[in-house]
């Protein structure tokens, strides 16, 4: 069997991916002796030619792809083998397989399988009846063979049941035939038509899958998020759908390459059994093979926009240190209030009603200023969930009613808070609280750190993804993974406060390790050095090397431990500060000191320019963090209720989602309004992405407002004709006026209407 690192995977790799073969070996090689992703793109630069993580997944990917290829060949050809049908030229077409789909219709006449008609035509001694059939020899008819092969024992009656049985044998051979299926798959594929209709019983049913209770597509151009929605809608029994072909053409393939003779007499019983082949065996088949390959490559397509929507979330800019009141708005069960200290430790909590009266407002505006005098926070962060606008606009006014003008109220998106608060890590953080007091410290920390709280939930529960419970869910798991350990170890993770959530996706941990730091840390105090990782139980020399670089200790006992430098290379350093006559703690943080020094002077055989530059860059801006300056967001005042919207009107918001079809936007009403791809840019795009990103302030319009449905639809095109000035200058009084429906009386209409 082929070893994983033989020299036709490299070279195979290496043409695809157009990447040197050097580079190839030395990831392969690297990964294969337990180093990580984040590892080998931060510190093996010169070993892989300094390629970045996506290169280096990729390389992962495929050969884990080829290996699996290599594997299922072997195991077929030992199948066939045994059978005692493999030949030298069956052999050679298996050595030459690329892709385990061709590999597998080889395979497929060899394949075990159940009960067929062709394998009980078999039984009664018929294949022979059905080779005569492929060959179509001119000097004898039909019948004439057939009568040769009756027998009332073995269940052939006549000559019309034994070529009614060669026939079933013929459409089988025709259907396992390798190079008929690639034919028939290619025009599936091309031609095909994706063909979604509604249930009969279901006709007048109104539901989300209306757009496609009647509609057609190419499987060429459908993009991932309507073939999700069709597979869907057929799921939950509203569609049925199906991918049709032109049989005539493709039946007429199959007969020009079986060499059908019109001239012969056994060209009808011929044309019979690939009618039969195509239609009852071949079609089903291989549509169901490319029900497959659309559903995969919309499984990738689908991962790759959540992908890249958890990391622009994770990586959103964070407020920093700073003490925070987290607040998770509430109607009937009330304001949920947490404060945490600049550490993200909790000091505090309150519940406060603001929508059951004057007197439960006064009464909570009291408790408010206390917690705010007490503990001077920086911020106060309120969810964006129910009443969340109305909440805000409350503690603004409160505020600037009492001069504490200089503290910020910042809404912060909530998704998922509420499967943190009932996780079983909040139970083990805080094992005597309520849940929903949890969900108002997750609301702080997550304004203070989004990746540090963010990766204490599930990734896909986080309110970023498209379908994202409709893919494949190892795959889904796997680039979830991928993401949230390359954004972690990105951006380094504080030895010393970090949470066991956190740690466990720094290089080379995982969730046991990660929990033992915890443990040793809370037993034995913060840790002093890097070095004193070895003393926690099971972190050996491997791990050390492995998330060493990617672990921070502040204020420490030496510099470089706060710095992205790796343990391996202090020995450098400190040579580069001899060299410069300068003690080491003078050289970190100065960038003065640090361009003195000539690279090129410390180059040897394990060191190359490139760590080189990483480490002088280091030096200059230890530990920096590599995410924007936090910047909160800009919501009208005015505007807290779709019922406040209007065509026309111009405000700024915030990417919330990104999808195939357009992106979602936070414009403080409750309810996101959508951008459609067509909507987002003044020029073509193609996907959403290539104009905005998760996270990203931007400037829309109101095209649309649909209250019964909750729809917002909004532009960001700026050639669109409006008349702005209009919009946001007139008076709130006329922009009711010129509203349709009214908004409905009540709470939930808007809950602090009498502020």
């Amino acid at each position: 069997m082929q070893h994983k690192t033989d020299r036709p995977f490299i070279l195979q790799i290496a043409g695809e991916l157009q990447l040197s073969q050097a580079s190839v070996k030395a990831v392969i090689e690297l990964l294969e002796s337990g180093n990580t992703i984040p590892f080998i793109a931060r510190y093996r630069k010169e070993a892989t030619g300094n390629l970045d993580e996506v290169q280096i997944k990729a390389i992962q990917e495929r050969n884990a792809y080829l290996q699996e290829l290599e594997d299922r060949r072997q195991t077929i050809l030992t199948s066939i083998e045994s059978q005692g049908k493999l030949t030298e030229g069956l052999r050679d077409q298996i050595l030459q397989c690329t892709s385990k789909t061709t590999l597998e219709d080889l395979y497929l006449p060899y394949k075990p399988k159940r009960r067929t008609r062709a394998m009980i035509a078999r039984e009664k001694g018929l294949e022979p009846l059905a080779l005569l059939m492929l060959e179509q020899p001119l000097n004898q008819t039909p019948l004439h063979a057939a009568q040769s092969y009756v027998d009332a024992e073995k269940g052939v009656d006549d000559a019309d049941a034994a070529l009614a049985g060669a026939r079933d044998i013929v459409a089988e051979i025709i259907a396992e035939d390798a190079a008929i299926r690639a034919m028939v798959r290619e025009v599936f594929a091309n031609d095909g038509i994706v063909v979604s209709k509604v249930r009969s019983d279901k006709m007048n049913a109104p539901s989300k899958f209306e757009q496609y209770y009647d509609f057609k597509e190419s499987v060429r151009t459908i993009p991932s998020h309507r073939y999700l929605a069709i597979r869907r809608g057929e799921k939950e029994e509203f569609l049925d759908f199906s991918i049709t072909i032109e049989s005539d053409p493709v039946i007429k393939q199959i007969a020009k390459h079986l060499r059908l003779n019109p001239s012969s007499p056994w060209a009808a019983l011929l044309q019979q059994a690939i009618d039969d082949s195509f239609k009852r065996l071949l079609s089903p088949s291989v549509e169901t093979d490319i029900r497959v390959d659309l559903k995969l490559a919309s499984d990738h397509a689908a991962v790759a926009v959540f992908a890249d929507n958890l990391r622009h979330l994770l990586l959103a800019s964070p407020l920093g240190g700073r003490p925070v009141l987290g607040v998770d708005p509430g109607i009937r069960t009330g304001c949920k209030c947490a404060v945490v200290d600049e550490t993200g430790k909790y000091l505090e909590s309150a519940t406060v009603y603001l929508s059951q009266g004057e007197g439960a407002q006064n009464q909570g505006r009291l408790t408010l200023l206390k917690l705010i005098e007490t503990y001077k926070p920086y911020a106060v962060a309120v969810g964006n969930g129910t009443a969340g606008r109305e909440t805000e606009s409350f503690i603004r006014k409160m505020l600037k009613e009492a001069g504490c003008t200089s503290t910020l109220v910042v809404p912060v998106n909530e998704s998922g808070a509420s499967i943190y608060s009932a996780s079983e890590t909040a139970r083990e953080e805080f094992p005597t609280l309520d849940l929903t007091i949890r969900g108002a410290i997750s609301i702080a920390r997550r304004l203070q750190d989004p990746l540090a709280e963010l990766v204490k939930i599930e990734p896909k529960s986080i309110g970023v993804g498209q379908y994202q419970h409709d893919v494949y869910q190892p795959l889904l798991q796997d680039q979830l993974q991928y993401v949230v350990e390359s954004c972690v170890n990105g951006v380094g993770v504080d030895l010393n406060t970090a949470s066991a959530s956190l740690l466990s996706y720094v290089s080379g941990i995982g969730q046991t390790l990660a929990r033992k730091i915890v443990k040793h840390r809370e037993e034995n105090g913060a840790f002093r050095t890097r070095k004193q990782l070895r003393e926690v139980s099971g972190f050996g020399a491997k791990t050390f090397e492995q998330a060493a670089g990617f672990l921070r200790i502040r204020n420490g006992d030496n510099p470089l431990d706060a710095s992205a430098v790796h343990p391996e290379r202090y020995d450098l350093v400190e040579q580069m500060a001899k060299d410069l006559d300068v003690p080491l703690a003078k050289l970190v943080s100065n960038p003065e000191l640090s361009a003195r020094i000539d690279p090129k002077r410390y180059v040897n055989q394990e060191v190359g320019e490139l760590t080189l530059a990483d480490i002088i860059q280091e030096l200059m801006k230890p530990g920096r963090d590599p995410r924007a300056v936090f910047e909160p967001p800009a919501f009208r005042d005015d505007i807290t209720t779709m019922e406040d919207l209007t065509p026309g009107l111009r405000l700024e918001g915030i990417v919330t989602n990104v999808t195939a079809f357009g992106a979602f936007v936070d414009i403080g009403v409750h309810q996101d309004g959508l951008v459609h791809l067509s909507e987002l840019s003044d020029k073509f795009i193609k996907h959403p992405s290539e104009v905005v990103k998760t996270g990203d302030k931007i400037k829309v319009e109101v095209l649309q407002i649909d209250i019964p449905r909750k729809r917002i639809s909004l532009t960001a095109r700026t050639g669109q004709k409006r008349q702005m000035q209009q919009s946001e200058s007139m008076p709130k009084q006329e922009l009711q006026k010129k509203k349709a429906p009214p908004p409905k009386p009540g709470f939930q209409s808007n809950p602090f209407a009498s502020l």
